[in-house]
C-alpha cells in the first residue's frame, strides 16, 4: 500500500496534470536537470518534472484507475485492468475489470499465469506471468486497439523515445511497456506497467509502478528504459504495447 506521504503527493500530482485547476503563478519553469539514475515520483524533484512535463495526457485517468497487484507474477493482469478502465472511462455505464477477472477472456488460463507447465516450440516449462504478444492478445480479447512493438536492434532509440512521447502527449490511449528489473537499476527480472509521462527536460519516462511493494513510481531516464526493453524473453524481446480504443 501506498505511504500516507506518497499518498499525499498523488494527490498533488492530480492537481498538477490538470485534474484540478491551479493558478499560473505555481507553473514556473523549473531549472535543467541531468538525471544520472532512477527518481523517485513523490520527491521534490518528481514532482517538478510533472509540472513541467508536456506529455502527460494519461496520468491524471490511469491515476485515477490504478491499483497494485496483488500476486507476485500479475504485473500483467493488472496493468491490463488498469488500462482497460481508463479506455471504459470515457463510457458511462461500461463495466471494469479487475486483475483477476481480466484474465478470463485470453488464452491463457489462471492457472499456467501462475505457472501451470505449458509448451512453446516443443519445449515444457513454466511460463509464470505474460509475455508481452501474450498480453497483447489479451487486450485485444477485451476490445481494445493495440499496436504491439517489439524492441530488437532493428529498432532506434529516437524511434521509440518519439512513438512513446507522441502517445503521452495524446488524450485517450495508452502505453504499457515490458522491460527487465535489473537492466534499469532496480532489482528483479521481467517486469509490465503502464507510462504515465514524459519529461524532456530530463529526457525520463514515468513509471507507473504496479508492484510498489517492490519499486515505487519512478523517473526512468529514456536510455534506460529503452535498454530495459531491449532484452530476450522466451521467444522474443520486449518492447511496448500502443493501447486505444477500437
Amino acid at each position: 500500500m501506498f505511504r500516507f506521504r506518497t499518498f499525499h503527493r498523488l494527490i498533488l500530482a492530480l492537481c498538477l496534470a490538470g485534474a484540478i485547476a491551479f493558478p499560473a503563478s505555481a507553473r514556473e519553469e523549473s531549472p535543467a536537470v541531468q538525471p544520472q539514475a532512477l527518481v523517485a515520483f513523490d520527491s521534490d524533484e518528481g514532482m517538478a518534472r510533472l509540472l513541467r512535463s508536456r506529455s502527460k495526457s494519461d496520468f491524471a485517468t490511469l491515476a485515477n484507475q490504478f491499483e497494485a497487484q496483488i500476486n507476485p507474477v500479475f504485473c500483467g493482469p493488472t496493468t491490463a485492468a488498469i488500462i482497460l478502465n481508463a479506455l471504459q472511462n470515457e463510457q458511462p455505464g461500461a463495466s471494469r475489470v479487475t486483475q483477476e477477472s481480466v484474465i478470463a477472456k485470453g488464452r491463457k488460463t489462471r492457472a499456467q499465469v501462475l505457472g501451470e507447465p505449458v509448451t512453446i516450440n516443443g519445449r515444457s516449462f513454466r511460463d509464470y506471468g505474460y509475455q508481452l504478444r501474450q498480453l497483447d492478445e489479451l487486450l485485444r480479447a477485451h476490445g481494445a486497439s493495440t499496436q504491439l512493438v517489439v524492441v530488437d536492434d532493428s529498432r532506434a532509440e529516437d524511434e521509440i523515445r518519439s512513438a512513446l512521447v507522441a502517445n503521452l502527449s495524446r488524450h485517450g490511449d495508452y502505453v504499457i511497456v515490458n522491460y527487465r528489473r535489473d537492466r534499469v537499476g532496480q532489482h528483479g527480472g521481467g517486469h509490465i506497467s503502464p507510462l504515465g509521462a514524459y519529461d524532456a527536460e530530463s529526457d525520463s519516462f514515468l513509471v507507473l509502478d504496479v508492484n510498489p511493494a517492490n519499486a515505487r513510481w519512478v523517473w526512468m531516464p529514456a536510455k534506460a528504459l529503452i535498454k530495459g526493453m531491449r532484452s530476450f524473453d522466451t521467444v522474443e524481446n520486449r518492447g511496448y504495447i500502443l493501447v486505444s480504443p477500437r
